[in-house]
């Protein structure tokens, strides 16, 4: 593979980053790599260094030029790989474009950041376009979402549908009806909700339905092991607790194995989802939260 010809379209391969061991390399509030397991992917090829951040705190990940420190992994292909050269950047927005593609076949996708984090404040822009690719699933029409606390994507298996990872689910209404937004979904892993253990895949938001291909700003607020707050137009409208891994999932179980029993999940990866159905980002920054001890100190 050659991992120098990162380009704005991917061409049909994309460079893959990892992150390298020096603290230096990164943001100073960007975390180490949380136990996963053994990579698939082999060595370092490119190391990356986080942007300033603004005056207000935020850091871009994404920035609006090229897909410089993200990497994309598609079911059924390699890490690095887009073999329809689905993700693009045109004109400041990021975009998972499906113009290329004949028939979706379960090849889902994600784009991962290639810096773990645990503490800190999300922020997007995103809009759904066009029309889905043929033979998408019908729960997937202007479906995306936002992976947080993911596995790190070396260690996805070639034919994996989805990371281990807690998904804020985005969609947008299909012209009438109620379809809400910034929800929550479980791939290999569970929550707890009002101090219960929540086991179902799926669990709505209170937010309102956007119809259109109008641009709706999604926020997530994630508090290591501690909370998780969705937060749709500015307006909260899910938290839950306690991220963990479901031990009845095959993929989290051997995430387990190398964390010797652990569930509990504190920080990982970021990606954005396609599953099918055009979707757009002109804005992905991140803001970081104080770490826990910090944060309880008197001021």
């Amino acid at each position: 593979m050659n991992t120098d010809t990162l380009t704005r379209s991917f061409g049909r391969r994309i460079a893959v980053f990892a992150l390298v061991g020096s603290a230096a390399c990164i943001a100073a509030f960007a975390t180490a790599d949380p136990p996963t397991a053994t990579p698939s992917t082999p060595a370092v090829t490119k190391s990356f260094q986080l942007p300033p951040a603004n005056e207000d705190g935020w850091i871009p990940l994404f920035n609006g030029k090229n897909l410089d420190g993200w990497v994309y992994k598609e079911t059924g292909a390699e890490l690095g790989e887009d073999p329809k050269g689905t993700v693009t950047v045109e004109d400041g927005i990021l975009k998972f474009d499906y113009s290329n593609w004949d028939e979706f076949k379960g090849r889902f996708g994600h784009l991962h950041h290639v810096v773990p984090f645990d503490r800190y404040r999300m922020r997007i822009v995103y809009r759904f376009v066009g029309d889905q690719v043929t033979g998408g699933p019908g729960w997937a029409y202007r479906n995306s979402g936002i992976m947080v606390h993911g596995q790190d994507p070396a260690s996805m298996r070639k034919d994996q549908d989805f990371p281990v990872s807690i998904e804020v689910q985005l969609l947008g209404g299909g012209g009438q009806g109620e379809r809400p937004t910034g929800n929550l979904c479980t791939p290999g892993t569970n929550v707890e909700l009002d101090e219960k253990l929540v086991t179902r895949h799926c669990t709505n938001s209170t937010s309102g339905t956007y119809h259109g291909d109008g641009w709706v700003t999604a926020e997530v607020e994630v508090l290591g092991n501690d909370e998780i707050v969705h937060i749709v137009e500015g307006k909260e409208v899910l938290r839950y607790q306690r991220p963990q891994l479901d031990p009845n999932d095959a993929d989290a179980k051997m995430l387990m194995q190398q964390r010797k029993g652990d569930v509990m999940l504190d920080r990982g990866w970021i990606s954005l989802q396609g599953e099918s159905h055009p979707v757009e980002f002109k804005v992905v920054e991140i803001r970081p939260l104080p770490s826990k001890a910090d944060a309880a100190k008197p001021e």
